[in-house]
């Protein structure tokens, strides 16, 4: 791609086009797990990704929630406006499942009473630390305004999302959202939303559509990802 990359994480390159206001982000197919201890490729899965994502964000659009989103420009690469990120991770979590039935000694997969919010420190040196928000204001990393924008915009997120996908028999488990703010000093949600960042499950059989079959070594990685798209978004992924 020409531009200058100004960033590459693990599953995606940000490259600066020469816009002030916008940035390509590019999807790879480079799969990591376990804060990096585990990697591999998972076939197609940056094209699943990217028209995954702009899908929901289009979606989100239109329901009031601001994303960084402006266009798709290829199966893999989309334009983004720019954003000075949070260096936080926020997690909405819908049921017991990965870290939380860990830490609360519960069976994965029962429904919470309610969605739980949880913060993250993003450093990838320190594995991204679960963090409180006196931890946040200790460390300096977003403003109340900041925090409460992001909170409510991500309870927002998950609760439109989870009917979303409850309407094609998916269930959102939990999901990753990260936000930045753009020039103008928006709070807009950013990165992706996919089955890297989000664990579904399939209603009637409770079969996972996401990364942990990547984590777990479950097999059928890349169907299960087709199959999540094919359903969310009505046609097949461009490759």
């Amino acid at each position: 791609m020409e531009g200058h990359k100004i960033y590459e994480g693990k599953a995606k390159i940000l490259f600066d086009m020469g816009d002030p206001d916008t940035l390509v982000q590019h999807f790879k197919d480079d799969a990591t797990a376990f804060n990096a201890q585990k990697k591999g490729t998972i076939s197609h899965k940056g094209a699943i990704n990217c028209q995954l994502s702009a899908h929901l964000f289009g979606i989100l659009e239109q329901e009031g929630i601001p994303t960084h989103f402006v266009n798709r420009t290829g199966p893999v690469d989309m334009t983004v406006r720019r954003l000075s990120m949070v260096a936080l991770e926020v997690v909405l979590r819908n049921r017991f499942a990965g870290s939380l039935a860990k830490r609360l000694g519960q069976p994965e997969g029962g429904a919470l009473p309610m969605p739980v919010l949880e913060w993250y420190y993003k450093r990838d040196d320190l594995g991204d630390p679960m963090v409180n928000r006196d931890h946040i204001r200790v460390l300096e990393l977003a403003g109340e305004e900041t925090l409460a924008a992001v909170e409510r915009l991500g309870r927002k997120t998950n609760a439109i999302l989870a009917r979303v996908f409850a309407q094609k028999g998916i269930v959102l488990v939990d999901m990753k959202l990260e936000f930045g703010v753009d020039s103008k000093g928006r709070v807009l949600l950013g990165d992706e939303i996919s089955p890297d960042t989000c664990r579904f499950w399939d209603a009637k059989t409770g079969e996972k559509m996401d990364k942990d079959r990547f984590r777990r070594d479950l097999g059928q990685i890349e169907e299960h990802y087709q199959e999540l798209f094919r359903r969310v978004v009505g046609h097949e992924p461009e490759f």
